[in-house]
């Protein structure tokens, strides 16, 4: 954390806030992240953390940005170091998916904060699109279905891993059997018998 009087350029205290955001949502829950707490922690007045955020809403608004950026991008480097058969792209995408889902659990605190949000319907809505896409992309030289067809089972199957990740971080399942789970449910999906796996 940098002192407050070290000038940053706008972006870097952004990154700054957004890093002592989630430190807070881990230690004390989103009920313990609002701008007052975030400027103490972070050591800059309050109207610094008003420029940035506006609103309580506006920065777990950035905050969950930033958190689901994170997680896509987690995946999408997974599968560039990854090659292969079907069955191994579907494992490659389900474990990267399920070690943001345990390393970044502030992501569900901060979408569950943001119910009922407009803003958050539409900033999930383009979340989940992006996640479908790279799925659907990495996943389609396995599958005969058509594009359409597979872009809506990979949507269908973000809704599952979504599910087992709250099995996960309750306990009642280990990251390993999540993983399987979710490549057994990928590998159900592509309609392909036999192709590339």
């Amino acid at each position: 954390m940098a002192p407050a009087s070290t000038r940053l350029s706008k972006q870097a205290r952004r990154e700054q806030l957004l890093d002592t955001a989630v430190a807070i949502v881990r230690g004390q829950g989103t009920d313990g992240l609002t701008l007052v707490t975030l400027a103490e922690a972070a050591g800059v007045s309050r109207p610094i953390v008003y420029d940035h955020f506006g609103t309580r809403s506006g920065l777990l608004l950035a905050l969950y940005r930033r958190l689901d950026e994170r997680h896509q991008d987690a995946t999408a480097l997974a599968l560039r170091g990854s090659a292969g058969t079907a069955s191994e792209i579907a494992r490659t995408i389900s474990a990267a998916y399920f070690v943001c889902a345990t390393d970044m659990p502030e992501l569900t605190a901060v979408s569950a904060a943001l119910k009922g949000s407009p803003e958050r319907e539409a900033t999930q809505r383009e979340s989940l699109d992006g996640y479908t896409a790279l799925m659907a992309e990495a996943l389609a030289p396995y599958s005969a279905l058509a594009p359409r067809a597979l872009r809506l089972r990979c949507a269908g199957l973000l809704g599952a891993a979504e599910t087992i990740a709250t099995e996960l971080n309750r306990g009642r399942a280990t990251t390993e059997e999540s993983v399987t789970a979710l490549t057994d449910l990928i590998m159900g999906t592509l309609d392909t018998p036999g192709k590339g796996r």
